[in-house]
């Protein structure tokens, strides 16, 4: 496969993991998630179909960039699991955060996203240096996102 293929590949996949959360996540915006009470730092809800499109997009690059040197080594393999693993994680987030409607058990699942995050990044930093910077915007907003999270959870 060549490198225009392959790159295209990934960011349709990474990109996918984001469709999928959108239609679990936009029903509730406008119901169960529009009368909960949220910090004053929340931004407004248009911001985040526009950063997770771009966020994804990153993951789409960074997993380009580690295939591109090649799956058949044993660091791309578990860089490659661990990556597969986050892309569940997020998802998973948006199945129990707005599909259950669940904050307090999305927020113990965010602390494992998050972590699976920098796992990504450590293992993908081993064989790309440049993923590091591709997939640290990811880290930093799901961070925010956590913090958005446990305060949401604790003010309803």
């Amino acid at each position: 496969m060549n490198n225009t293929l392959k790159f295209i590949v990934s960011i349709v996949i990474a990109e996918l993991v984001g469709i999928i959360g959108s239609f679990l996540t936009m029903p509730s915006i406008a119901g169960w998630y529009a009368y909960l009470v949220k910090p004053e730092i929340a931004p407004p809800n248009w911001i985040f179909g526009p950063v997770w499109t771009i966020l994804f997009a990153l993951m789409g690059i960074a997993l380009f960039l580690i295939w591109k040197k090649g799956f058949d080594t044993r660091p791309a393999k578990i860089a490659l699991g661990i990556f597969s693993f986050q892309l569940a994680l997020n998802l998973l987030w948006s199945i129990i955060f707005f599909y259950l409607n669940s904050p307090g058990a999305a927020f113990i699942e965010i602390i494992s996203l998050w972590l699976a995050i920098l796992a990504t990044i450590i293992s993908f930093a081993k064989i790309s240096r440049p993923t590091v910077w591709l997939l640290l915007p990811y880290l930093l907003w799901v961070s925010f996102a956590g913090y958005l999270n446990f305060a949401i959870w604790q003010l309803n």
